[in-house]
């Protein structure tokens, strides 16, 4: 639409810059500059009453509270650090803001409060994140107060990969709403890349704040970001780490191929925590890049943008750098339909094909949608402009900081499995299995997450369960309480499929059960034998003493697959806390949710 000089209110050099304008802008940016022009007018009411001539514009504008609850509902620590990032940029507009996890947050103080920011991730099948579990039963719940006082706004964080994208920020947001609550600004949903869209929330949030006084620099907050992150090493800005080992833990024979890889923080000033996470920024397969070029028979020579400031990149550099080719999700194939007249495509988008589409993208790829939905019209650079970035990949630390100085650890399996006629592999995974030497460099960072933490004191027991690469924090665990001295036993419940070859960290675990350091240790093997033992099952024959543990103070950690495993340790243990504790399921549920409430049960699952 163009804005014309005879029926508009503007003059043609304003028409023209707007007309220049306005298809320049995003659907955030075009919201955002709504409610800035919006509380403008407000502000001028009292001034011009010719621009608003109700009677009350020329009334005082009511006080805007200057106090802000930042809440955050954080599995792997990415909300928690962009809630911590709003509560320092509303502390610097003069705002007091309250910051609390939702675990550590009093339901009934919602009542109180004026201004509310939500910032959570979405877990799993569409769940709230361990640490936002009371908080987000209490909010849909029969206890939930009326919230007419209520100025809310929510962030959610998801992966668009998954079928219920951002669920958990979409109930949040339509449960505030429901419970009386007014939008403060409306709710924004981030997909894996969040930098962009997190600064255009902020930056809404803070102007409909301050009614404005926070508009007339928008890009002042960007810039500082930029600056404090110029200086450091981090997400935005990750450093180059040189791999100093890269080692197969499992034996001949084994049917898995499980990484240890050692890299080099030396002179980047990062630092970590057991149970912190590191981020990595892998590449594509080249393989995978030149049958993508091939089959849709592009050029790899031609010039495509990969950053918002026009960065361009030769064809196949950038795809096997900075576009994601190895997933599908319901938004790209969207995208993907105005680039062909393949009916297949439009049929599979069609409403009521949802179940048809969800098979469809499950273990398929770029390459796979190129051949069943091509030829695509228009360049590679206005096909590429539809693709994400490449995603970092996070791993749980297999170190401390205190026993490897200036070094990081991990344990990375191996993915590789067949799908659709066609051989598969993930891209980190085979990117450190197979194309990576000591010597070479990989782009990481921290990801502190509070979610995952040995207790503060040294005595508390401490129960570990981890099969496979889930045994990585539990080595730093382990390795920190070593280099301390902690004097608090320790209990390791450990699984894989073969005794021989896939006992990580064998002589280890060992070593440290012989010294003390670890107390206990139980181990399944589940190819071992005719009946297939996994480490829920060694639990449960431990389960006496387990809960005497948990009397004791113990905390529980669990790591590794949510979807199976993570899912029958939790079972596993309600089912020895309901037994040996003579309880009903119902107190055994309320005692285990009091033991997340009390941080003595935390998982770090994926």
């Amino acid at each position: 639409m163009q804005l014309h000089v005879l029926n508009s209110p503007f003059s043609q050099e304003q028409a023209e810059l707007l007309n220049q304008l306005l298809p320049t802008l995003t659907d955030q940016q075009k919201i955002w500059l709504t409610g800035y022009l919006s509380a403008q007018a407000a502000l001028a009411g009292s001034e011009n009453t010719a621009l608003a001539p109700s009677p009350s514009a020329a009334a005082p504008p009511q006080p805007v509270s200057k106090d802000v609850t930042v809440l955050y509902g954080s599995q792997t620590g990415n909300s928690e650090g962009l809630a911590k990032k709003t509560a320092q940029h509303l502390e610097e507009k003069g705002f007091q803001v309250t910051l609390s996890s939702m675990s550590d947050f009093k339901p009934n103080s919602l009542k109180k409060i004026n201004n509310l920011l939500i910032i959570v991730s979405t877990h799993g099948e569409g769940d709230p994140p361990d640490n936002a579990l009371s908080f987000h039963e209490y909010v849909h719940g029969r206890r939930a107060p009326k919230l007419d006082h209520l100025s809310f706004s929510v962030l959610s964080l998801g992966d668009s990969s998954y079928e219920f994208f951002c669920q958990t920020g979409k109930e949040f947001d339509e449960r505030l709403k429901e419970l009386g609550g007014t939008r403060l600004f409306d709710r924004v949903d981030c997909d894996l890349d969040y930098d962009e869209p997190f600064s255009e929330w902020l930056q809404g949030v803070a102007s409909s704040l301050s009614e404005g006084e926070a508009a007339a620099n928008p890009q002042e907050s960007a810039e500082a970001n930029t600056q404090t992150a110029a200086s450091e090493y981090s997400r935005t800005n990750p450093f180059y780490a040189e791999v100093l080992e890269n080692i197969n833990l499992n034996g001949r024979g084994s049917n898995k191929e499980t990484r240890h890889l050692e890299l080099s923080l030396e002179g980047s000033g990062l630092v970590y925590e057991p149970g912190d996470s590191l981020g990595i920024y892998p590449t594509n397969d080249p393989a995978l890049v030149d049958e993508l070029i091939t089959t849709c028979g592009w050029n790899a020579e031609e010039a495509v943008t990969v950053h918002k400031n026009g960065d361009t990149l030769p064809l196949k550099e950038a795809l096997t750098s900075h576009f994601e080719i190895t997933v599908l999700t319901k938004p790209l194939l969207q995208k993907m339909a105005s680039f062909t007249k393949s009916e297949a495509l439009q049929a599979l988008l069609e409403e009521g094909n949802e179940e048809k589409l969800k098979a469809y993208i499950a273990g398929r790829d770029l390459v796979d949608a190129a051949r069943d939905f091509g030829p695509f019209e228009g360049t590679a650079a206005d096909f590429t402009a539809i693709l994400r970035k490449i995603p970092a990949r996070l791993y749980s630390i297999a170190s401390s900081l205190k026993a490897n100085e200036e070094e990081v650890h991990l344990t990375i399996g191996a993915v590789r499995y067949d799908a659709h006629g066609r051989e598969r592999q993930g891209v980190c995974s085979i990117l450190c299995a197979e194309r990576l030497e000591p010597g070479d460099k990989l782009p990481v960072y921290i990801q502190h997450n509070q979610n995952f933490k040995l207790p503060e004191n040294p005595e508390a027991p401490i129960i570990m369960v981890g099969p496979g690469t889930g045994i990585a924090p539990f080595r730093s665990f382990m390795q920190e309480r070593e280099e301390v001295g902690a004097d608090g036993k320790s209990w390791l419940f450990f699984g894989d499929q073969h005794f021989v070859t896939d006992f990580l960290y064998q002589t280890e675990w060992q070593k440290w059960l012989k010294d003390g350091v670890l107390t206990k240790m139980d181990v399944a093997f589940s190819r071992d034998s005719e009946e297939k033992v996994y480490v829920q099952h060694q639990m449960k024959k431990q389960s006496k003493e387990l809960f005497e543990w948990l009397e004791q103070g113990a905390y529980v950690y669990v790591c590794g697959d949510e979807k199976h495993m993570a899912h029958d340790v939790h079972n596993t243990l309600l089912s020895i806390i309901q037994e040996e504790g003579a309880m009903s399921k119902e107190k055994a549920e309320s005692y285990l949710a009091n033991l997340q409430q009390q941080k003595r049960y935390q998982r770090d699952v994926y």
